[in-house]
């Protein structure tokens, strides 16, 4: 059974994606919120929340600022962002504080549903159009993009697993979360077909990945 939470100001578009949710799972509870305050109190009583959908443009404490308060109290629970706002620095202070996920209000139904499934799976979901320019970028992590299909981030959490960091010294060192490391690292294991850094760190030296 998945439990999932919205936090949503507009009535309408809350009782919307409360509804599309259930179609994410046979058993799904879904629960709603029109303010970070109403957020959080249902988060004292529900610690289990599999995963919360949140819109950045809310009254009083914006989706931004809690979105960093999530990510300190709640550090293993993936909070995807699901906004109008979709511009690039938009989508990078969104990450930078600890998205698991950027999904355009723009998106059809059926693509926030699969970005869902794949946040769930553990991967870390871009919008296409910010993902795939980064991924046939040039310079530093190119290789490492265009061979696995990495995002930025996760290029970058990379580069300090070959470095020999510790989860704790990359959330330090890239300013983000245990949490948001560790979701990087399952995705990056995922796109190495490898399990553990040991693998990983194989599978860049034979594949020759520059990073």
């Amino acid at each position: 059974m998945l439990k999932l939470l919205v936090i949503e100001d507009h009535a309408l578009v809350r009782e919307g994606l409360l509804q599309a949710l259930k179609s994410l799972d046979d058993e799904v509870v879904t629960l709603g919120a029109a303010d970070a305050e109403a957020g959080l109190e249902i988060l004292a009583t529900n610690e289990d929340v599999d995963l919360i959908l949140l819109d950045l443009m809310l009254p009083g404490t914006s989706g931004m600022a809690l979105l960093g308060v999530l990510r300190k109290r709640f550090p293993a629970m993936p909070v995807a962002v699901l906004s109008a706002l979709d511009d690039p620095d938009t989508v990078a202070r969104a990450m930078r504080h600890g998205a698991a996920g950027f999904i355009p209000k723009a998106s059809s139904t059926a693509i926030m549903i699969q970005a869902l499934r794949d946040i769930l799976a553990g991967e870390v979901w871009l919008p296409p159009r910010l993902r795939d320019p980064a991924a046939r970028g040039s310079g530093r992590g190119r290789d490492a993009a265009e061979r696995f299909g990495l995002t930025p981030a996760q290029v970058r959490v990379l580069e300090l697993l070959v470095q020999g960091k510790t989860n704790r010294e990359i959330a330090k060192l890239l300013d983000v979360t245990e949490g948001t490391v560790k979701i990087h690292v399952s995705a990056i294991f995922k796109a190495m077909n490898v399990t553990n850094r040991s693998q990983a760190l194989l599978a860049a030296s034979k594949n020759r990945v520059k990073v």
